[in-house]
Parts: C-alpha cells; structure tokens; sequence
C-alpha cells in the first residue's frame, strides 16, 4: 500500500462545490486514471481518502491538502499526470509525494489555516489598522453566531492566531489572518471581518495556507 499527499488548487470555477461532491470529482478523477485506491474495511467500504479541512463554499484556495491511499505503488510524477488529464476546470494538482503510512490522520494534523480576505473598506487605512490592533489586544470576545441549528456562543478571539493588513486599493482593502483549525474549533473569515467593523460579506476569501503539527 501507498500514501500520497496531494496538493491542489482550487479556483473560481468550483467554489461553489459542496465538499462530498469535490470527493466524488476526485474519486471519479482516479478512476477513469486508473488509480487503484485501497478501500477501508467492514461493511460500507468507502475510498480511502481524505481532505486536510473541507473548504467552505465560495471560498477559493491554493493550498488543499488530500491524502490518498493506493493499493499499489505508482510514482508521484505519474500520478500527477494521470489524475490531471481528469480533472475539470479549477481544480489544479500543485504537488504530489509520498508519505509514511504510520503518519497521523491529515485532518488530525491541521493547526491554523491563513487567508486572504478582500472586503468592502468603509472607513480608511489607519481605522482599519486601528481595528486590528484593538482585536489582537483583546484577550477574549464573545461571540454569538446563529446557525440553522440555533445560536451558538464562543469566544472568537481564541480561534485568531493574527491579522494584518496586506493592501488598501478603496474602495477595497485586503486582510491576511491566520486562525485556528483544530478540535477546538476553527476561525471563520467572514466573522472575523465582521469583528473588525467590515458590515459587508468579504468580496473574496481565499485560502492561502495550511498549518500542520510538526514533530
């Protein structure tokens, strides 16, 4: 058996793709490549394959991460070839290697995650950086966020690791943030915009970059 870590990008034209169907896009993509997965055990066997985060809808990413178990060894320069030639528009292998079998699980794996959020700027540069600081100073901030299962209450300012201010282009500004991505709980963008004094949904959220345990 075989262990690959994927690297892949994913872009405008799939934003709005629930995570199950994005598994079934690249259990269909392996397929019809000729990857032959390797299943789990018992009585619903299911392809042995698993995102590092799921990626909220509308959101875009260059920094997916997906271990995929093979049941026999191919080169990661010919996986990369093969699944590509299967993939639709944006969805883009970036990178492909082996990986020791013994590792933890890729999701139990994931520590923070970093985006780019584009957003409405309603006031200047030097309010915005101004708001920023006065979150990060902050040890705690309630937060309430209603979900289609009620209202759900945490503090968001122990989901934010950092935040910064990456570009000012008005009526848009730019933010970079950092946060966490664990069992503990995971950061949302929009929420953390909206913290800031930003009314309007971001334009854009992209997702950068992911976080892993080392050691």
């Amino acid at each position: 058996m075989q262990r690959l870590r994927v690297r892949f990008h994913r872009g405008e034209e799939v934003k709005f793709i629930s995570h199950l169907d994005i598994m079934r896009l690249w259990q269909r993509a392996f397929h019809r490549a000729g990857i032959a997965l390797a299943y789990s055990e018992g009585f619903n066997p299911h392809p042995r394959m698993s995102l590092a985060a799921p990626l909220a809808l509308g959101v875009t990413s260059q920094a997916e991460l997906m271990d995929v178990f093979c049941r026999r060894q191919v080169s990661p320069h010919w996986f990369t070839g093969a699944v590509s030639q299967q993939l639709p528009p944006g969805i883009e292998i970036l990178q492909v290697y082996n990986i020791d079998l013994g590792q933890p699980s890729l999701p139990s794996l994931v520590r923070f995650v970093e985006y780019e959020v584009e957003v409405e700027a309603e006031t200047g540069q030097k309010d915005t950086e101004a708001a920023i600081a006065g979150l990060l100073s902050v040890k705690h901030l309630p937060w309430q966020h209603q979900r289609d299962t009620g209202p759900r209450n945490y503090d968001l300012r122990a989901l934010i690791d950092d935040l910064w201010l990456i570009g000012w282009h008005q009526p848009y500004c730019t933010l970079g943030m950092r946060l966490r991505c664990d069992s503990s709980g995971a950061g949302r963008p929009e929420q953390v915009a909206l913290a800031l004094g930003f009314t309007h949904y971001p334009q854009s959220i992209h997702r950068t970059k992911l976080i892993l345990k080392t050691g």
